[in-house]
């Protein structure tokens, strides 16, 4: 009986310190891409903002093949590769706004130039839309549907998406 709860014990811990070393990856690749030019906001706190309905404006700075698989519900489409500042002339500047990628590089590229655009109140989702759905957060797919489809980039990015059905 003891041998068996030392090897039960052995089996938790190693697969407690499989999540966590996994998610200590995923920070450090966060830590090497980030400029930390653009304020990060996590998921947990968005998804609370969302729940209370407070006023955001949440940009999907993908590609339009990656919005199409799913983006966070309510998000609009601002392909990061084809940006131009008159699309974002019909927000407040003073309207929080949340922008977003696969992992947050692409998305952070894109809040500076909110910035400099006079946006006062830019967030960039930390971890992006992996780190939402690896924290069990609803996306939709392109007819508003929740899904559990997300597109990953590619088959070397698609190691940081942990849940979800990977696309690419």
């Amino acid at each position: 009986m003891e041998k068996k709860r030392i090897i039960f014990t052995g089996l938790i811990f190693g697969l407690v310190c499989q999540v966590a070393f996994g998610q200590t990856d995923f920070d450090s690749k966060l830590k090497s891409l980030y400029k930390n030019t653009v304020p990060l906001i996590r998921s947990d706190v968005l998804a609370a903002s969302i729940a209370e309905n407070e006023k955001i404006v949440i940009l999907d700075t993908r590609s339009y093949e990656e919005f199409e698989v799913s983006h966070l519900p309510n998000a609009l489409f601002l392909d990061y590769d084809k940006f131009k500042p008159n699309e974002v002339e019909g927000i407040d500047r003073n309207t929080r706004i949340i922008v977003y990628c696969s992992v947050g590089y692409r998305s952070e590229r894109i809040g500076e130039k909110l910035i400099k655009m006079g946006f006062a109140d830019v967030h960039n989702l930390y971890g992006g839309i992996f780190d939402w759905v690896n924290n069990k957060n609803t996306v939709v797919s392109q007819a508003g549907l929740k899904t559990d489809s997300v597109h990953t980039y590619n088959k070397d990015w698609s190691r940081w998406l942990t849940r979800g059905v990977k696309v690419y």
